[in-house]
């Protein structure tokens, strides 16, 4: 049962991802069709329409599985890597600087969330 629950999961996270990459397509936005997905599951978690144990498990699952889908992207920068010589030290700044980034945002927004929900509690 828990095996059909994780695809259940991941189903609705497709839905979600391919609900986005359709809007990309349709409005053609710059902005890439998984973030639209992952700001629409967003919004429907802040609306309620979507409670976040309802795909808990096949979220768990593939961000067990994460670095493993990360494996061909690696192996393909080192298969090319001529093409980053010359501008390395560009690039590793410009990884830094937006990892800096990323965490910070996603530490403010985690905290908003944390904040909001004891407001309620």
């Amino acid at each position: 049962m828990d095996v059909v629950r994780m695809v259940m999961h991941i189903g609705i996270l497709y839905l979600f991802y391919y609900a986005g990459v359709w809007i990309q397509e349709w409005f053609e936005l710059v902005i890439p069709g998984s973030i639209i997905g992952m700001l629409l599951l967003l919004m429907f978690f802040y609306t309620k329409l979507i409670k976040p144990k309802w795909i808990a498990m096949g979220t768990s699952l593939v961000l067990s599985h994460m670095p493993l889908l990360f494996l061909p992207v690696t192996a393909g920068t080192i298969v090319y890597l001529e093409l980053f010589s010359g501008s390395g030290l560009w690039l590793i700044a410009i990884a830094f600087i937006s990892t800096l980034f990323v965490m910070a945002v996603s530490g403010l927004t985690a905290q908003f969330f944390a904040r909001r929900r004891e407001q309620h509690d």
